[in-house]
């Protein structure tokens, strides 16, 4: 247990220190920028804080196609940093929270969902650092189109999943937090793995597009989890079963 906490500790510890290399490199970036263009510049880059509904899923087919009737209503919140490379490319990282999950409705009567019904909802929280390669198509000097693609890390925080039931008309609810397991990312096993636990790291690949004007940023995303998200499980080849899926929409303000 203790094993665990330092893990924790210390993977909180680098998320911060990763936050202040972003905000540092994107800050000197956009301030040179701004001070040798400013009126030409057609990707200032910059920090942004980002937010966003998410409708988040969990793949149950083996080619990791997902239900849409078990798709749940989340957030996502966070920081991003943009650094140019160039007019029309830059690199996006940063620091946000997700919402991931699912949940399942079973009615005795399909035709009544008033009574006799079981409802789950599976909401774990992950801290995700994303990286991603962005191309920008400027529409005029503070306007343009944008398409993205890369990888990202994350790291299970905390979540509850909670368990309605009504029974002749008289209704029931509980609920419990989410537990993960006390991985260490530097090994190839599953360290305090069981069958209650999820994985605390996982890692996936995202893909988002949009519109820039001026300092805001409006787009969507998606994310396509490669891990299983159980720490019993450890065949993430064999099949794309039991792995996060994520819509998001979002809205991003530029701070600088």
């Amino acid at each position: 247990m203790v094993g665990g906490v330092q893990k924790l500790y210390t993977m909180k510890k680098t998320s911060i220190a990763i936050m202040a290399g972003i905000i540092s490199l994107a800050s000197l970036k956009a301030t040179a920028q701004s001070t040798t263009s400013a009126t030409t510049n057609t990707n200032p880059g910059g920090i942004y804080l980002k937010g966003g509904w998410n409708l988040a899923n969990i793949s149950t087919n083996g080619d990791g196609t997902i239900s849409d009737k078990h798709t749940l209503s989340s957030f996502n919140v966070g920081v991003l940093g943009d650094i140019p490379l160039n007019d029309m490319f830059s690199v996006q990282t940063g620091l946000f929270l997700q919402g991931r999950g699912s949940k399942t409705d079973y009615f005795a009567d399909p035709n009544n969902k008033d009574n006799n019904y079981v409802k789950t909802r599976f909401r774990p929280l992950y801290l995700q650092i994303p990286a991603d390669f962005v191309i920008k198509v400027p529409l005029s000097n503070q306007a343009r189109v944008f398409l993205g693609a890369g990888p990202y890390v994350e790291m299970g925080i905390g979540g509850k999943s909670k368990v309605e039931t009504n029974v002749g008309g008289v209704v029931t609810t509980s609920s419990s937090t989410i537990k993960f397991n006390d991985d260490d990312p530097t090994t190839g096993d599953q360290e305090g793995a069981r069958y209650d636990r999820l994985k605390r790291f996982g890692v996936g690949i995202n893909a988002l597009a949009g519109v820039e004007f001026n300092r805001i940023a409006v787009g969507v995303g998606y994310d396509w989890g490669l891990t299983k998200i159980n720490s019993t499980q450890t065949d993430n080849g064999a099949n794309d079963k039991n792995k996060y899926r994520t819509f998001s929409v979002n809205l991003g303000i530029r701070l600088n």
